[in-house]
């Protein structure tokens, strides 16, 4: 099956998975911000530029809806929900939880993190592909969620997950903060390997609060540029 389109909407063929591949469409569009906080969407508009009939269309904006992703606007249609700190914050400390648990679990059980990952997630900090470093980092907690031997982890992080792609790119437009992910990453990586169940947990912990203090610094500085009406 083909891959989800990319942020600029291209056109969907019709499948049966066709609500869930346009609410990803969507849900791309939001997270990379082809689609603006604030800025209307139309079943209409959507099912034209999607090439698709207004019925996925409208059960896909319900389910993002639900997902807190878009929220009703006055007259026709929906608005991309707006960015929250506070919200943000909320969200990391639940996939602080998680992924403290998760490491626990993974050097309890002695399952390695695949060193690629580390060598992957370096390499993009390297590029400018912003997409591509988003994408290694969440491959890196993925694995410590399926290491851990618990899969309601990676099913309950998931939804953050989601939440999260939407400000971290601005974190990561600082070089420095890129190369300081993957030494905290290296570091709980080596302690899940050595079985290190309490430096594991501490380490994603620390990380964790780190991440969380650096996406509230961005955020609150990307909203304060929108309320003075700055690009």
């Amino acid at each position: 099956m083909r891959a989800h389109p990319p942020a600029q909407l291209l056109k969907l063929e019709t499948t049966p998975d066709l609500v869930d591949r346009v609410y990803r469409a969507v849900l791309d569009a939001i997270s990379e911000g082809s689609l603006a906080p604030g800025e209307r969407i139309t079943q209409e508009d959507m099912a034209s530029k999607l090439a698709v009939s207004r019925q996925p269309v409208l059960q896909a904006l319900r389910q993002l809806k639900n997902d807190g992703f878009v929220q009703d606007a006055p007259g026709r249609g929906v608005l991309v929900a707006p960015l929250d700190a506070l919200w943000m914050g909320q969200v990391y400390q639940v996939r602080g939880a998680l992924d403290r648990l998760a490491a626990h679990l993974a050097a309890g059980l002695r399952h390695p993190v695949d060193p690629k990952l580390i060598e992957q997630g370096r390499k993009a900090a390297r590029g400018k592909n912003i997409k591509a470093m988003i994408d290694a980092d969440m491959a890196f907690h993925s694995a410590i969620y399926e290491a851990s031997g618990n899969p309601l982890i990676a099913q309950t992080a998931q939804h953050h997950w989601r939440h999260l792609r939407r400000v971290m790119g601005g974190v990561l437009q600082s070089s420095g903060q890129r190369e300081a992910v993957w030494d905290e990453h290296e570091a709980i990586a080596d302690a899940i390997r050595d079985g290190d169940a309490d430096r594991a947990a501490d380490l994603i912990d620390q990380h964790g609060r780190s991440a969380s203090d650096a996406l509230a610094l961005r955020l609150s500085q990307v909203l304060d540029n929108q309320t003075a009406g700055k690009p």
